[in-house]
């Protein structure tokens, strides 16, 4: 079976995709998005499907995998639990919630997303976590973005996963939406902790919406090998 799949490696690789052995021994693409649809219903199949082909674009191109991976659909309203986190070893739905998204990026829809410092807007795309530690708003987790010109700049520019008491559905009783952020993936002071332990130290992120330039353009949606391997020596992941 090993013999057959390093085959298969040495096929992919000739016409521009990398293998890793690690990864070769993991689900193909429609057994894992066959099974997380399953687990999660409602998230919209195009967010997860592209969630997928992001991630493995990056681990077939020398990234570590990851035990987890969180997918934030930011074509769902605010007041709505657009925030999935995923068990890739069980292939199962660990959580799903409500996630802040910027203030400049709208209202309770999310339409506008920048890459820019002072921004206060959101960020496509697929991200790295990397540490966790405790700031102004409690126990938080850094990340990189991994994609050039769309959310490269996100540990400059402080977006991070914290607490925030403005994510929270009696907000939009009041006023249409949850509070937003400047820029960062809040989520609620009641499931901050379990989110940041779920997702520090390595794990993927990956935020979508229906972006046209974006879909276009990715390096990970598109998979584009030599810029990606590029990309995953740089940062160390």
């Amino acid at each position: 079976m090993l013999t057959f799949l390093r085959r298969l490696c040495l096929a992919a690789a000739t016409v521009g995709t990398l293998c890793s052995p690690a990864f070769a021994a993991s689900p193909s693409t429609p057994v894992l998005f066959n099974s997380l649809a399953q687990a999660a219903p409602e998230l919209n199949p195009q967010a997860l499907k592209s969630a997928i082909s992001a991630m493995q674009c990056a681990v077939n191109n020398g990234a570590s995998q990851a035990r987890h991976l969180a997918v934030i659909d930011y074509s769902q309203p605010s007041t709505a639990r657009r925030l999935w986190i995923f068990d890739l070893q069980s292939r199962r739905l660990v959580l799903r919630d409500l996630v802040a998204h910027g203030q400049n990026s709208g209202e309770n829809f999310a339409t506008q997303f920048s890459n820019d410092e002072g921004s206060y807007q959101s960020s496509l795309g697929l991200f790295r976590t990397q540490e966790s530690y405790k700031g102004t708003h409690g126990y938080s987790l850094r990340m990189d973005g991994l994609e050039p010109g769309i959310n490269d700049r996100a540990r400059d520019r402080a977006i991070v996963i914290h607490a925030a008491s403005y994510v929270n559905p009696l907000w939009s009783e009041r006023q249409g939406r949850i509070g937003r952020s400047q820029g960062c993936p809040a989520v609620r002071p009641q499931v901050a902790r379990k989110v940041v332990d779920k997702l520090k130290d390595g794990q993927f992120m990956f935020a979508w919406y229906p972006d046209k330039r974006w879909l276009q353009s990715s390096a990970y949606l598109n998979c584009q090998p030599r810029l990606v391997a590029s990309i995953v020596t740089a940062k160390g992941s």
